[in-house]
């Protein structure tokens, strides 16, 4: 969701769900400790239930951006192990982590130990040719075993050589059911899901077997669709604003 979902998109969003978790753009861990942390980080109060998205794989700068983020009142910190993009790659973090489940679990308990607020990791189901699901299984343990408790899974594996971020949302064919099984075999585990969702309809199908749901680009490419949330989701009796409230509100 990098150049989408920032503050201006997430108050758009919020006038039509009061109650979805929105995400910030990814911002790693460098930028937030010797950014302009006002413009990176800063928000308005409406927009909770809002998580912070880091990427990095330096545990200890991390651990600092983590701390930074709670204390501008986030109320998630949220680890990206899943976005391929080459220029991430070049700085060793994103879905190419994957490849490191140490280094990865080093990494968010070091977060957690300076934080109150959860540390969550969002992943893919494989990288490249290590995409079976004993590697997949692998992963999700090593962290699982180093405190996170919740994760968001984009159904697809990411070819880090050979596709672009763009090609990498649509060509690897979606895999719900590994989640899924995930989920069945560790039901202690929050599990949310992501990847090709469009409709609200699909989403109460796949919580019939997950935690969560994450929509991505339907979030921006068809926003009203967050309209139907709070009533389908979070027994909501109040009315959602119509479309020229929702811009009206904006402006």
């Amino acid at each position: 969701m990098m150049d989408w979902t920032d503050r201006h998109c997430r108050f758009f969003h919020r006038q039509m769900s009061r109650h979805a978790r929105l995400y910030t753009e990814m911002v790693t861990a460098e930028a937030v400790i010797h950014g302009e942390r006002d413009r990176l980080l800063g928000f308005g109060a409406e927009e909770h239930p809002l998580a912070l998205q880091l990427g990095g794989s330096d545990a200890a700068k991390l651990a600092d951006a983590a701390a930074i983020g709670e204390a501008f009142g986030y109320d998630e910190i949220n680890l990206n192990v899943g976005c391929p993009s080459s220029r991430v790659q070049e700085g060793r973090f994103g879905a190419c982590l994957m490849a490191e489940p140490d280094l990865v679990a080093a990494c968010v308990a070091r977060m957690a130990a300076r934080v109150s607020i959860p540390v969550t990791v969002k992943c893919r189901i494989g990288i490249d040719d290590q995409d079976s699901e004993t590697d997949f299984t692998r992963f999700i343990e090593t962290v699982a075993g180093a405190g996170v408790t919740t994760f968001i899974v984009h159904a697809r594996k990411a070819w880090l050589n050979g596709l672009s971020p763009k090609e990498n949302r649509e060509i690897p064919p979606l895999d719900y059911a590994r989640v899924y099984r995930l989920k069945a075999a560790r039901p202690e585990l929050t599990i949310v899901l992501n990847g090709g969702i469009e409709t609200l309809e699909a989403s109460a199908e796949h919580l019939q077997h997950v935690d969560g749901v994450m929509l991505g680009r339907a979030a921006y490419q068809t926003p009203y669709v967050l309209a139907g949330v709070d009533t389908a989701f979070f027994n909501s009796d109040a009315p959602p604003l119509s479309r020229g409230e929702v811009l009206e509100r904006l402006v």
